[in-house]
């Protein structure tokens, strides 16, 4: 099997629909795939979905593992040579998985390649990004980060070209192509430690750390219908009252914690 696409669904069935539909539409001619839909214990009933897209292999998780885990979980049951990693959020144009599926053919020292995201409206979603620095979560959830835009504009690489494909530091996890043999360890690809955010952080920077590059490849284009669920409220009220929240900063703890504090 040379790819399979692995898509971790919570509560969100009506987006799982269209990434599904645009799976369908997708140029996959000459890839040998499968399609893996964990349903990470949410409470959607998916069972009307296999008699439309039967050519899809569905899992029910018996509890909520998180993105990380409900994606091991997703893996585990795959036999493809390469990974896809696809919220069910996304739409993808007709020809990005096969973009980003030759780009690791043709290069064997790339480990991790991801498209360029867009909104729903077409405007750039800034989707790569360098390492975050320890003060990451006050810029970006206070009045702090207006006063030192150019910290933020630095992290999310506003000033460079999303036009040219480049080496980046890490790339958002919506939506990454993986080799699977460079980064899978005991049958797991994230750390399962980190029960949502940082886990992508985490993976490309066990990539770079394994000499392997994580590349920002704007060829292939995918829509990402996405909401900031983690930022609504401040931290320093999110985090007695937003759950979501919580988990974004207890994630940003342990990423500090595992790689050091800058």
């Amino acid at each position: 099997m040379d790819l399979s696409l692995i898509i971790v669904n919570y509560k969100s069935k009506l987006k799982l629909v269209n990434c599904l539909q645009s799976l369908v539409m997708a140029d996959l001619s000459g890839i040998a795939y499968e399609i893996i839909v964990v349903e990470n214990n949410s409470g959607d009933n998916l069972s009307d979905l296999s008699s439309v897209y039967n050519q899809v292999r569905y899992i029910k998780s018996p509890v909520n593992l998180g993105m990380g885990g409900g994606n091991n979980l997703g893996i585990k049951e795959s036999s493809g040579r390469y990974i896809l990693i696809a919220n069910p959020d996304l739409v993808f144009s007709v020809e990005a998985i096969k973009i980003l599926y030759q780009y690791l053919e043709n290069n064997l020292d790339v480990a991790i390649v991801g498209p360029k995201l867009l909104n729903p409206d077409k405007s750039l979603q800034y989707s790569c990004a360098r390492y975050p620095s320890i003060f990451l979560p006050l810029l970006r959830r206070t009045t702090i980060g207006n006063l030192f835009p150019v910290f933020l504009e630095n992290y999310f690489m506003k000033r460079d070209s999303h036009t040219e494909i480049k080496v980046v530091d890490w790339l958002l996890g919506a939506c990454l192509l993986v080799r699977k043999d460079d980064l899978l360890e005991g049958g797991k690809l994230f750390d399962d430690q980190f029960f949502m955010y940082f886990e992508d952080v985490d993976l490309c920077r066990r990539a770079n750390k394994l000499g392997k590059k994580v590349v920002y490849n704007p060829q292939a284009v995918v829509i990402h219908d996405h909401m900031r669920d983690s930022a609504r409220l401040p931290w320093y009220r999110a985090i007695f009252s937003d759950k979501i929240a919580r988990e974004h900063l207890k994630s940003w703890w342990k990423y500090f914690k595992k790689w050091g504090w800058r």
